[in-house]
């Protein structure tokens, strides 16, 4: 019974191990990834606009299963160059942003609901960019800029704008074409 007794330890000491190897893997897989939405988009720092990622038929587009109902525009970020200022003019269409980071996800997310005037202004910032800012600002005028801290600083916008009917796709395509995606001046003289 004894050699059983051992046999079976080292069995599901084996398991658990392989189980933790396997989460490991799992995990460190973002990391390590090549050809990921980032290193996809990187060519999007230099621009001062969105691009668009998804037409459907479009050969060139690299969405699994693009929605036809859907314009798709994403830009890339580096905060280490300063905050990024994305600004995005609404109209009928539902339009939404959502911030990524490199390797860990969504970390913010907005709706064209959310704009002023027909018009969404952000800023994604470090903690350590929040902080100037927030000490740079004058305490009688205090700053209008919806201001998101990113979790790194690295990462990418993907803008989507619903475009109901198939007629409508050309007005969709042009609104998500035109959210900018820049290094924000104010910010970053400050």
């Amino acid at each position: 019974m004894r050699g059983f007794a051992r046999f079976m330890l080292a069995t599901l000491c084996g398991l658990v191990l392989a189980a933790g190897v396997h989460v490991a893997i799992i995990f460190a897989a973002p990391y390590f990834a090549e050809n990921d939405a980032f290193g996809r988009l990187q060519d999007t720092l230099t621009e001062d606009q969105a691009q668009l990622i998804s037409l459907p038929g479009d050969v060139k587009t690299w969405l699994p299963l693009p929605d036809p109902a859907t314009a798709v525009a994403a830009c890339a970020f580096d905060l280490a160059d300063g905050p990024v200022r994305v600004t995005a003019k609404t109209g009928q269409e539902f339009l939404s942003i959502s911030f990524h980071t490199k390797t860990r996800g969504v970390f913010f997310a907005v709706t064209d609901r959310a704009a002023i005037r027909g018009e969404l202004e952000l800023v994604v910032m470090t903690p350590r960019q929040l902080d100037e800012a927030s000490a740079a600002e004058d305490e009688n005028e205090p700053s209008r800029d919806v201001r998101i801290v990113a979790p790194q600083e690295q990462g990418f916008v993907v803008v989507r704008v619903a475009a109901p009917t198939p007629s409508l796709r050309p007005r969709a395509e042009e609104t998500a074409k035109s959210v900018s995606c820049t290094v924000d001046e104010e910010d970053e003289a400050s």
